[in-house]
């Protein structure tokens, strides 16, 4: 069965694609900090009969990085890595004077270093994979200014650039930077606590990234609601 890591896995559009996955047959490694929660994600998804190794922890961290490619090393690879753990910065979000630097570091760490890492650890790998994919979760902030989406938007735009040089340098695999698009997350409400406009589920997304692994298209940047709406 193909492997897939999957970071902020507990909740929203990482356990989203965790039940997706499971349930066309994959094994997964599944990462969140929240114990409790990454557990229920994993007695959901195991359900399905697939193999599921569940790891707490934090992606900054390098030992759990490390657990995780070992873990999925175990499952017999890595097939997929999908860097979904985001961090914001501040929550609420602020302007850009009132941006910690400590928390702009956070975001920095979280949704770019830990990717590079999880890349570089994994890529021996996904190079022997016959369907070696990298898929890093992005924003419309990282391409779009919005007021006070600065430190995080930063972060998400260094992550696009990173990963559109890996595909470059990895001719071999398959590396996607995904825009999901506006969903109802505990990430955003966090972000914008006060936005009580109605936003689609995590799910509802999901089909497209199940879409990019159909079809397997070139490597680049690519946005979930547009490939659902597309033509097949």
């Amino acid at each position: 069965m193909p492997v897939a890591i999957i970071t902020g896995a507990s909740k929203g559009l990482g356990r989203a694609l965790a039940e997706a996955l499971a349930g066309r047959g994959w094994d997964l490694v599944l990462d969140a900090r929240g114990a409790r929660a990454l557990a229920d994600t994993a007695g959901v998804v195991s359900a399905h009969g697939t193999r599921v190794s569940a790891l707490p922890g934090d992606v900054t961290d390098a030992a759990h990085r490390a657990e995780l490619v070992s873990a999925a090393r175990r499952l017999g690879g890595v097939d997929l890595l999908v860097h979904n753990a985001s961090a914001l910065g501040a929550e609420p979000l602020v302007r850009l004077e009132e941006l910690s630097l400590e928390g702009l570091r956070r975001a920095l760490e979280v949704n770019l270093v830990a990717g590079l890492a999880l890349v570089q650890g994994t890529l021996p790998l996904l190079r022997a994979s016959k369907a070696g994919t990298v898929v890093a979760v992005s924003s419309d902030a990282a391409a779009e200014a919005y007021a006070t989406w600065g430190g995080y938007g930063a972060s998400k735009a260094a992550l696009d650039h990173l990963v559109a040089v890996l595909a470059v340098e990895e001719p071999g695999l398959r590396v996607w930077a995904v825009d999901p698009g506006d969903m109802a997350t505990d990430l955003y409400a966090a972000a914008v606590p006060d936005d009580r406009e109605p936003r689609p589920e995590p799910s509802a997304v999901v089909p497209g990234f199940l879409r990019l692994l159909d079809e397997r298209p070139a490597s680049g940047r690519y946005g979930a609601p547009a490939l659902l709406d597309g033509p097949r």
